[in-house]
């Protein structure tokens, strides 16, 4: 979850919404990454679906089976799809959103009968942090 933190600051630094995610598998990071929704103009571009495609392109493969995620915010409904198509083993995430996050709030979308795998999920990992940095993240675009 250190790494992943760490992207989340980068993308704060780049003006981004503070979320990072990294993905392992066997003890190797195969990718990490930040938002970019703003630098690309793609609101797609949540720090899980980067990853999953950088992960994905580096194994040649659609299917990222035995890699675990760790993502500081708990995924909306989107990045829980892509993370469910991934065949994702294990989801770590930090931080709940309560308005749009989609795992353990919103549409919980793993429990879902359309869904086709859901993957181990463990919430709560570094999540002080994570909302810590969240929140000052958005106080400061307030001018708090």
């Amino acid at each position: 979850m250190d790494a992943a933190m760490e992207e989340a600051r980068l993308a704060a630094s780049r003006g981004e919404v503070p979320v990072g995610a990294v993905i392992v598998r066997d003890g190797e990071i195969l990718a990490r990454a930040g938002n970019r929704t703003r630098e690309l103009n793609d609101p797609t571009a949540h720090a899980e679906i980067v990853a999953i495609r950088q992960a994905c392109e580096r194994l040649s493969s659609e299917r990222l089976v035995d890699a675990d995620l760790y993502v500081t915010l708990e995924p909306c409904a989107m990045c829980a799809g892509a993370i469910s198509f991934a065949r994702i083993r294990r989801l770590y995430f930090g931080a709940e959103d309560e308005k749009g996050g989609a795992v353990v709030n919103g549409a919980r979308f793993y429990s879902l009968p359309t869904c086709h795998h859901a993957p181990d999920v463990y919430a709560g990992i570094g999540e002080s942090e994570a909302g810590d940095l969240l929140k000052s993240f958005f106080r400061a675009q307030r001018g708090d």
